[in-house]
């Protein structure tokens, strides 16, 4: 593959993503109403600005709440969320920034601006940004430029153009291990990398111990003297990894926005070590001096005042980034290992001290050219990921048709030395075994195998659960066919909902309820967004209970999981549960406790879904709906 046509191809579909995702923010911002955007949780009208204080690494942050007293409505801001501030619905943005966190009567925006004028009420409205898209244009264009020495060579081997090396050492029988829980298949995947002179891939599929085979090649590549990159698409990821090495005793540096790192992780986040630097005396006066020039700004009575104050307050800030700067660059370069998402790889912050090893986690939900962001980062690199379960989201189908969605991992291991690259994991630690059956059996060629710990374990084994129809049972199938529990259309385009299976999903949630089975242990996820609004309303009482998508459980899991599937119809149309990744991950999120509802003659269409309405029937506990009813 020659990788300048290549990267002149992804450019292209970028740009095409790019534009579909504008198309499609702007799409809802007009063709809905106020009351529409706000029900569907992309905006939040009628905010009061309470207050401007000095931020999670010095950032300017908005305190907003209600103008009315019943409390913020129900919505999708999560952290790390981009929005933009607008005073009313058709204005140009007074502002972006980053959604920090939010209470039942307030909420925290990290604004971008510092100077921004902010009137007494504001909206907030999601939006998309171009940071992102300009970050991932510049990596394909730098693939695309002249390589020499040791950069050349490991492009070329990339792209195919020249085979993989690999050392002689270290071989498995002579590693110390540092963990020594690893499984063969993982002490054979780490040994592979360490030995990778180029590339090597760590192929995980559900509940193999994935993050567990990475952290020990961190470590060992640590040990051997190695400076590490470690980089995943997603934030929540990028933490979870970084959690798994700070409790290793790893020295390290978590990059980005300070609203997007968890809590479990922010006293390694770079704005949290700044802020327990030995300078920071220097530092905290010069804070102090901001935050009372940001409040007289705020509480000025006539814009020159105002003014007066910000400017002082401009003068401070420049004060503070050269201060700042010089503590970031010594934390940096003194980690054993710098984490950030892909796309936040591209921070100036790395571009003097070169890294001895890239590692993507996660890697077969990333965009291939968010992944050369962290690459061009180091000339040896290790991608761990499955490329079984959930690709990136593509809006543009187009640019997904084009090849947006075929990642750089999935490149890598359907090629010529796919089979040299990777290891696959072989034992996973997270299902019963009949749980894992079908996905074990349909896309891992039936090579997985349950550890002995969670072979037959059920959700009766849990302290104080009683046994009952659901509890006893690790795997369980609800069958609709013929009881007229059909889809209808909800609220978002081309999203759907089945009321008769919602009611079906709140009998069995209260059935493992009432056998004292937490709710926090449970979780019920469906492929469309009208069936989570549905069933949050149904089970709106059981605040402990998760209900979401099947994209938002991926890299996690749950005790005990009901899988609503929704579709039934006479025409047999199943629309993207034909998406075997998506099922894929809503199979393998459960521990001790699967139940799958779904109208088998609707699902009997497809070659696949049939394949797994037969599985169920020979290897679960099958129920028609009409039992149940």
């Amino acid at each position: 593959m020659d990788r300048r046509l290549f990267a002149t191809e992804h450019r292209r579909l970028l740009q095409l993503e790019r534009d579909a995702e504008i198309a499609e923010a702007e799409r809802l911002l007009h063709a809905r109403s106020d009351a529409e955007l706000q029900a569907r949780g992309t905006t939040l009208l009628r905010l009061e600005v309470v207050d401007l204080e000095p931020g999670f690494g010095g950032r300017l942050h908005a305190i907003l709440r209600p103008s009315r007293s019943d409390g913020l409505p129900s919505h999708r801001f999560g952290p790390g969320d981009v929005v933009a501030i607008r005073q009313n619905r058709d204005d140009k943005p007074l502002c972006t920034g980053v959604f920090v966190r939010a209470r039942s009567d307030q909420l925290t925006v990290a604004l971008d601006d510092e100077d921004v004028d902010l009137p007494p009420l504001v909206r907030l409205d999601q939006m998309v940004t171009d940071v992102t898209f300009r970050r991932l244009d510049s990596a394909l264009r730098e693939l695309s430029r002249d390589k020499k020495g040791d950069e050349a060579r490991f492009v070329d081997v990339m792209f195919g153009e020249r085979d993989p090396a690999f050392a002689p050492r270290p071989h498995v029988e002579s590693i110390a291990w540092l963990d020594d829980s690893l499984d063969a298949s993982q002490r054979d995947a780490v040994a592979l990398a360490l030995r990778a002179e180029h590339i090597a891939l760590i192929h995980g599929p559900p509940g193999t111990g994935k993050t567990t085979a990475v952290v020990e090649l961190i470590r060992q590549a640590v040990a051997n003297g190695e400076r590490i990159l470690a980089c995943a698409p997603s934030n929540v990821a990028v933490d979870n990894l970084a959690e798994r090495l700070l409790r290793a005793g790893l020295r390290i540096v978590r990059l980005g926005h300070p609203a997007r790192v968890q809590a479990a992780v922010r006293d390694v986040a770079l704005a949290s070590l700044v802020e327990q630097a030995p300078e920071q005396k220097i530092l905290r006066d010069v804070k102090r001096e901001v935050d009372q020039g940001l409040r007289k700004a705020h509480r000025a009575k006539s814009r020159q005042d105002r003014w007066a104050a910000r400017n002082e307050v401009r003068a401070l800030r420049a004060e503070l980034r050269q201060l700042e700067h010089a503590i970031t660059r010594g934390l940096v370069d003194g980690a054993q290992v710098v984490l950030a998402t892909t796309t936040g790889a591209a921070s100036d912050l790395l571009n003097e001290r070169p890294f001895d090893r890239v590692v993507i986690d996660e890697a077969a939900q990333a965009l291939e050219a968010g992944c050369w962001i962290a690459l061009q980062r180091a000339q040896r690199a290790v991608l761990a990921g499955d490329h079984r379960q959930l690709p990136p989201t593509i809006q543009s189908e187009e640019a997904a048709r084009g090849g947006l969605a075929h990642t750089l991992f999935e490149r890598l291991i359907e090629s010529t030395h796919g089979a040299t690259l990777s290891r696959m994991l072989s034992v996973q630690y997270r299902m019963h075994e009949r749980i894992m059956g079908w996905s074990c059996a349909r896309l891992y060629d039936g090579k997985l195998s349950a550890a002995a710990a969670v072979r037959t374990h059920l959700l009766t084994d849990l302290p104080d659960v009683i046994t009952n129809e659901w509890t006893s049972e690790p795997l369980c199938f609800v069958d609709t066919a013929g009881c007229g529990h059909d889809e209808s259309q909800g609220n978002d385009e081309g999203s759907k909902s089945n009321a008769g299976e919602a009611e079906l999903v709140v009998r069995i949630v209260l059935a493992l309820r009432e056998a004292n089975v937490p709710a926090n242990a449970i979780a019920v996820i469906t492929p469309y967004n009208a069936q989570v609004q549905l069933l949050r309303t149904r089970l709106g009482g059981e605040v402990d209970l998760e209900i979401g998508t099947v994209d938002g459980l991926q890299g996690r899991e749950k005790e005990a999981v009901i899988v609503s599937l929704v579709r039934s119809n006479e025409n047999g149309e199943v629309g993207f549960l034909a998406e075997l990744r998506r099922l894929n991950v809503a199979l393998t999120r459960a521990r001790r406790h699967l139940t799958v509802i779904g109208d088998s003659a609707t699902l009997a269409h497809d070659k696949d879904l049939c394949g797994l309405v037969e599985h169920m029937q020979q290897h679960a506990h099958y129920r028609s709906a009409f039992e149940l009813t």
